[in-house]
């Protein structure tokens, strides 16, 4: 039974959004049906966290779609993703990062990935600290990325009703941001992106600087 009417949750969320911040439909679990009815109200831009999925329902829908994987990676899936990716914003590790630019390499690609940072209190939760991101731009290593574009970074706040908790992850990792810009990214305009915020917390997220919001349920309704 269709309860929601994703055409419409489509427009009117746009409609509510500052033009400085962009909507990734988050359609994980969500039938290329559903996603097709979103494209057709002008979305283009989705969400996915497994490989798999992605893998699957990009055949089935037009090719002009930009894919975000938004979920954990496993490095022996890297490559399965590289050739068509729109950027992976869920890069959490020098490893993983080293293993994009290796793939990216082979074909002659530069990816677009968003560095992870852990703000939650959930322990389940990946991430770099910003410590972690600050020693792996300095080591010798760090140089040799070149097929991998960082274009900011991503964050998800505590699963929680305490509303000036999730305030603050997010201003903690809105700070990181602009401390890595200052510090390591001055120069480099692709070094914009600030994602955080989802169907439950994207209007606090929005207050503290996202650029970049990741909506699901608000679209699609809840996961089956």
């Amino acid at each position: 039974m269709r309860i929601l009417n994703i055409a419409s949750n489509i427009r009117l969320l746009k409609q509510s959004l500052p033009s400085t911040v962009r909507l990734i439909a988050v359609s994980k679990t969500k039938t290329a049906e559903a996603i097709q009815e979103a494209y057709t109200e002008g979305q283009r831009c989705f969400g996915e966290n497994r490989v798999g999925e992605i893998l699957i329902k990009k055949d089935l829908l037009p090719a002009d779609i930009e894919w975000h994987l938004i979920g954990h990676l496993q490095r022996n899936k890297v490559k399965m993703v590289i050739p068509f990716i729109g950027m992976i914003q869920s890069v959490d590790t020098f490893r993983l990062l080293s293993s994009i630019n290796s793939e990216a390499q082979k074909i002659g690609r530069v990816v677009d990935i968003l560095l992870q940072i852990h703000i939650a209190r959930e322990e389940t939760k990946f991430g770099f600290s910003r410590e972690e991101i600050e020693e792996m731009i300095e080591s010798s290593e760090f140089r040799d990325i070149r097929s991998v574009r960082i274009c900011g970074v991503m964050g998800m706040a505590t699963f929680t009703s305490d509303t000036g908790l999730v305030q603050s992850e997010f201003r903690s990792l809105a700070e990181s941001f602009r401390y890595l810009k200052m510090k390591y990214f001055s120069k480099d305009e692709n070094f914009r992106e600030l994602s955080m915020g989802m169907s439950g917390d994207y209007e606090i997220a929005i207050r503290e600087g996202s650029t970049m919001i990741r909506v699901g349920s608000l679209i699609f309704g809840e996961r089956a």
